[in-house]
């Protein structure tokens, strides 16, 4: 049991960070309510729309983090973090919109962004206005190595396929066909393009893509392209609220029994969803709640049950990108200094939820564990890890 004291203090912490972000407008200058020095942090993410569930995840881990790294005071060095927090809605002329408003009003760092599509249009924003840009779980490789100032706190969409080749071991021989199923979006597309890149460059292995309209309810009409196409694999890459269709629609369709599937693990909303498809998976995990046994999970854990929520996929992007913060405001100090941030981070590393994380120097990949995950009844449980070296993405030229 956590002690009274700092019962109060995370208590303290969370107040705060929600009076921050009640405020629509909040301060414009770098002071904060009592006077004190205060770095305003924007917290861009999805609190509606598709990605709503991914976003609060997000939200919790940051206050679990924020709350870890600051001790329970919000506080670095006497300066106060200041959330002011936004909804995007997973729309980019929102996001960007957003981002432009609280730069306006005095934001040195932006966090937070859940949809792939916002993410592309933030990093150019934050090197206009050279300002510090943190995205959340956005999965997207094209904010790899994208400008100075971005920086990612979750895995990036080549870590989720360089560990399905680590994994999977599907006894074939020769030639093979690869379906990637996945909706039209930045999302899908990158999950394309990775595939392409890390399975198909063997020269032996036709990549083929089925992108879905992201608002299709109906998904029969994709299954059948997928069987069309007589897959040896099948990759899934697929996120929002559809899931439970699209796997029912598959399982329907024979398209599990077809082929080998592999897909990553969502939240924890959608582990009924898999329905009979869970035993005929193979699952990748950018996390698994309680599998990594790390003091940070373990503080994470503690925060959350303090407040009677569950940890979930994305908690642990959120608790990266509060631990994140910290460290640059340290370096930044009550002036922001954006260069004194960002080198800060340049090749940081930290112990994460997952595990041991490091921003590599250059190209702002973040490396990471992966896992490898199965259901053991109604949950899942993690069978394999694999190093964040074994996983991590190529790297990124251009800057």
């Amino acid at each position: 049991m956590r002690t009274a004291s700092r019962t109060i203090a995370a208590t303290a912490v969370a107040a705060a960070f929600l009076a921050a972000c009640s405020s629509p407008g909040g301060s414009t200058g770098r002071g904060g309510e009592d006077g004190g020095a205060a770095v305003k942090v924007a917290l861009i993410t999805s609190s509606s729309g598709p990605l709503a569930s991914y976003g609060e995840q997000y939200l919790r881990g940051f206050e679990a983090g924020l709350d870890h790294a600051t001790d329970g005071t919000g506080e670095v060095d006497g300066i106060i973090v200041e959330v002011v927090r936004s909804d995007d809605a997973g729309e980019p002329d929102n996001g960007v919109s957003l981002a432009r408003q609280r730069i306006g009003e005095g934001a040195s760092i932006i966090v937070g962004t859940a949809s792939s599509g916002v993410a592309v249009q933030m990093a150019p924003l934050a090197e206009q206005n050279q300002v510090l840009y943190i995205s959340g779980p956005a999965a997207t490789d094209a904010l790899t190595g994208v400008n100075d100032y971005t920086f990612r706190s979750g895995r990036q969409t080549y870590q989720d396929v360089v560990t399905v080749r680590e994994i999977l071991d599907d006894g074939s021989d020769g030639d093979r066909k690869v379906v990637v199923l996945a909706q039209d979006s930045a999302f899908g597309q990158a999950n394309v393009a990775a595939v392409e890149a890390v399975i198909g460059s063997d020269g032996t292995t036709e990549v083929v893509p089925v992108l879905a309209p992201p608002s299709a309810t109906d998904l029969t009409p994709s299954a059948a392209q997928v069987l069309s196409h007589e897959p040896d694999l099948v990759f899934v890459a697929w996120a929002g609220d559809t899931a439970q269709s699209m796997w029912t629609t598959l399982d329907q369709q024979g398209v599990l029994d077809a082929a080998t599937v592999v897909t990553g693990l969502d939240g924890r909303a959608s582990y009924p969803v898999f329905g009979k498809a869970r035993d005929k998976v193979t699952l990748i995990a950018h996390y698994v709640p309680g599998g990594a046994g790390t003091p940070e999970e373990q503080a994470m854990e503690a925060y959350f049950e303090d407040k009677g929520w569950e940890t979930d996929l994305f908690a642990p992007d959120g608790f990266n990108a509060a631990q994140m913060v910290v460290e640059a405001v340290r370096a930044g100090g009550e002036d922001a200094d954006t260069a004194a941030m960002v080198k800060a981070l340049d090749g940081f590393t930290f112990s994460g939820v997952k595990g041991e994380n490091t921003v590599r120097a250059g190209d702002h990949a973040l490396l990471q564990p992966m896992f490898q995950a199965e259901f053991d009844g109604d949950t899942p449980t993690v069978i394999r890890t694999l190093d964040a070296a074994v996983v991590a993405p190529a790297e990124a030229g251009g800057r």
